[in-house]
């Protein structure tokens, strides 16, 4: 296909430069007539050159077909294409008087010469225009000349104007803005610093394929998150590369610049509206509190910990085995000043004695249990550790609750803990059975806390699409039809807070995670905000499931029920299991397996456990029976 396209235009060219020798030889005739004859050609003169002018341009074609001036690029021609060029004149005007002589018809010798020598001048310094053209690309390109990309900007307020101020007044700033979109109709065809109000938001997609805009710039810092996820869905479909203005405090600070122009994330395209909190129901459970965070280092921990400092406990112990997250919110927290008692411990949560010199020493009041195994596929091949970490981590966190009387235990838990079909899963399920059934025979109020995915958090599919998108792609899909819930890792952090704070005992409380969202066309809105076509410019390859993994994830099982709170976002499923004395003997089993790392015991003994766990062998039997896969 490429070579007939490059057959195609080289054809083109030749008869492009054909037609435009032919319009230079028959110049060349005349102004050497004109030369002559001081600009006062006679009729006569006239009359015979036009009887032999068919003539002479075929002679001049057939010359340089011969010679092969139509197979030459120009753009790269050197001094011996030139002399070609010199050549080739000089034998067509001698051939072109000789056929004069022949018939009896010559030209005047003043205007024959004359004609060869204006032929080489206009023929050769056509060519050798394409040679400077490109001289002149190189020598900008080498100069680290870019063409300016075309702009246009939706938001003819304060915000988008001080972005065409910018690029108009900065020679670096390599963009141009070309239109501003607009849905105040009163703005509509009025110009701003000379850009025209085009349209209002309806016009987006036909403006910027009329006018070939490369980026659209949302200027618009008060928007909400609703018109902001209309307004990016309308600009995908533009296939322009999308960015925002960050948000209006900039605008009052008089900070807005283009250098503040971020790209389009998915947080944007989920449209979540900030979380409304009862920041009075939280201050009474937080303030002058000692709190405890495990897992203090992660993306939820970490968060939570940047949450709780807000409502100033009386100190915050961060608890995390591992010491390059710590040392990193140390230091996020040194550099914003942060004037909290905060303590940084490196500890397991494997550990039980470790973790009862811990809570002798700092007597929690509040404990966010955090801290888990999360990997599904790691955990499928490492389920031994998927047991000590999370099953007998919360154990021993939840006996140092109850021993050292802990208010309230706070424990992060997954919809993958629901009818789970991986050991990640069922271990987090486990970790809910304890928090339920403790909680019956405990002066503290055990809860847990279940959510879906969060973006942005360490090793989820968001990042690594992105890393893909910039390398060039494939984007990699384990399979088209599979969808997750997703939530933003503060509105987490946020919700679980005040999800506490409606905490009795024993409550398993689920995050509102609107509706789950294809991870294909997750993929697809993150390729076209990249301003890049989904499967053209970057491939979605299909890998197949992963092991432990769903095709799609649930938030409840069907004995919990639901049940409204006094938060819109956050509700709350009924006790399932309450015998510990039963399931602490049951865990206790493990460590004799454990001893023997036996994969197959280990899962039996979960399956034992928690009756809704199926292996994953089975889920794919299943899949592959219904077609699915």
């Amino acid at each position: 296909m490429r070579g007939r396209l490059n057959g195609d235009y080289q054809e083109l060219q030749k008869v492009f430069l054909i037609m435009v020798d032919m319009v230079l030889v028959n110049l060349s005739y005349l102004l050497a007539y004109s030369f002559r004859f001081n600009f006062n050609i006679p009729r006569l003169e006239l009359i015979k050159y036009s009887k032999d002018a068919l003539i002479i341009t075929i002679i001049y074609i057939s010359i340089f077909t011969l010679i092969k001036l139509y197979k030459n690029l120009w753009i790269y021609a050197s001094i011996d294409e030139f002399m070609l060029v010199i050549a080739s004149c000089i034998a067509a005007s001698l051939l072109s008087m000789l056929y004069g002589f022949t018939i009896g018809q010559r030209l005047p010798i003043t205007v024959s010469v004359l004609s060869g020598v204006m032929s080489v001048l206009l023929i050769g310094g056509f060519r050798m225009s394409f040679r400077i053209i490109g001289r002149y690309s190189e020598s900008r390109e080498k100069a680290g000349y870019k063409k300016p990309k075309k702009v246009m900007i939706i938001g003819a307020g304060n915000a988008g104007t001080m972005i065409v101020k910018e690029m108009k007044s900065c020679s670096s700033v390599n963009y141009t803005p070309i239109a501003f979109i607009d849905d105040d109709k009163y703005k509509l065809g009025t110009f701003i610093l000379g850009v025209k109000v085009l349209g209002n938001r309806e016009d987006i997609v036909k403006i910027s394929k009329d006018l070939k805009v490369d980026e659209i710039f949302i200027a618009i810092p008060s928007i909400d998150s609703k018109n902001k996820k209309q307004l990016i869905d309308i600009c995908k479909e533009t296939g322009c590369k999308v960015k925002l203005i960050p948000g209006i405090y900039e605008i009052i600070d008089g900070k807005v610049s283009l250098s503040k122009m971020r790209e389009v994330n998915f947080e944007d395209l989920l449209g979540r509206e900030q979380v409304k909190l009862d920041m009075k129901g939280i201050k009474d459970y937080i303030t002058g509190k000692v709190v405890m965070v495990t897992g203090g280092g992660g993306s939820i921990g970490s968060e939570l910990c940047r949450q709780i400092v807000k409502f100033k406990p009386k100190s915050l112990v961060i608890l995390d085995n591992y010491e390059n997250n710590e040392y990193v919110l140390q230091q996020e927290f040194r550099r914003k000043g942060v004037k909290q008692d905060i303590k940084y411990v490196i500890a397991s949560v494997r550990d039980k004695k470790k973790l009862e010199s811990i809570f002798s020493l700092y007597n929690p009041e509040i404990v966010f249990h955090a801290a888990a195994h999360k990997h599904v596929p790691l955990m499928e091949e490492n389920p031994s550790e998927a047991i000590k970490n999370n099953i007998f981590g919360t154990l021993n966190l939840a006996l140092c609750a109850d021993k050292f009387k802990v208010k309230r235990f706070v424990m992060i838990s997954t919809d993958k803990a629901v009818n789970p079909t991986n050991i990640m899963g069922a271990t987090k399920r486990v970790c809910e059975m304890i928090v339920q059934s403790i909680d019956k025979k405990s002066s503290t109020q055990f809860v847990a806390v279940r959510f879906g995915n969060v973006l942005g958090s360490n090793g989820s599919v968001v990042p690594l699409f992105i890393e893909q998108i910039k390398m060039g792609g494939p984007v990699t899909v384990t399979h088209k039809d599979i969808n997750r819930f997703f939530m933003t890792i503060p509105e987490a952090a946020q919700l679980v807070l005040q999800a506490a704070a409606f905490a009795k005992g024993g409550e398993i409380f689920v995050l509102d995670m609107d509706k789950p969202v294809k991870i294909y066309d997750l993929a697809c809105d993150l390729i076209r905000l990249s301003g890049y076509t989904p499967n053209v410019d970057i491939d979605i390859k299909f890998i197949g499931l992963r092991p432990g993994e769903k095709l799609y994830e649930e938030i409840l099982t069907e004995e919990e029920g639901l049940n409204e709170t006094p938060h819109n976002k956050i509700f709350v499923g009924k006790p399932t299991f309450e015998d510990f004395d039963s399931l602490t003997k049951k865990i206790n089993e493990f460590k004799e397996i454990l001893e023997e790392d036996d994969r197959e015991k280990i899962i039996s003994k979960l399956e034992e456990l928690v009756p809704t766990y199926t292996r994953f062998e089975v889920v794919l039997e299943e899949l592959a029976a219904d077609n699915c896969i």
